[in-house]
């Protein structure tokens, strides 16, 4: 029998959970944590700081639709590489334009030399 096939038994009155457990039902399910802080004087709203937690395993968050680490390239090799091949296009273009306006910019000098 492997561990990922067992799943934890509900909880009784008479049974103590471990904290292996705990975590495991809380990433299988996630769980979301959301509050707000509101700083008001004389009723003017000064600052407002909505906060929101959300654990879950990786799997239940792409469940969710949630993988912005996929994307973000200081967490994703891919992303990483993604950005770099985008970075390289984007020099490679802007090399491209400055070697078409070389050519006008030298007979722009040529000119100015033969005056």
């Amino acid at each position: 029998m492997t561990m990922s096939s067992r799943l934890p038994e509900p909880y009784s009155q008479g049974s103590g959970a471990n904290l292996a457990d705990i975590l495991e039902r809380v990433l299988d399910k996630g769980i979301v944590i959301a509050g707000d802080i509101r700083i008001n004087l004389l009723d003017i709203e000064l600052l407002t700081i909505k906060l929101r937690l959300i654990v879950a395993s990786v799997d239940k968050a792409k469940e969710m639709g949630i993988d912005w680490w996929e994307d973000d390239p200081a967490l994703s090799s891919r992303a990483r590489r993604n950005e770099l091949a985008r970075e390289n296009a984007e020099l490679r273009e802007r090399l491209e334009r400055l070697e078409q306006l070389e050519p006008a910019g030298e007979a722009a000098r040529g000119q100015k030399e033969a005056r």
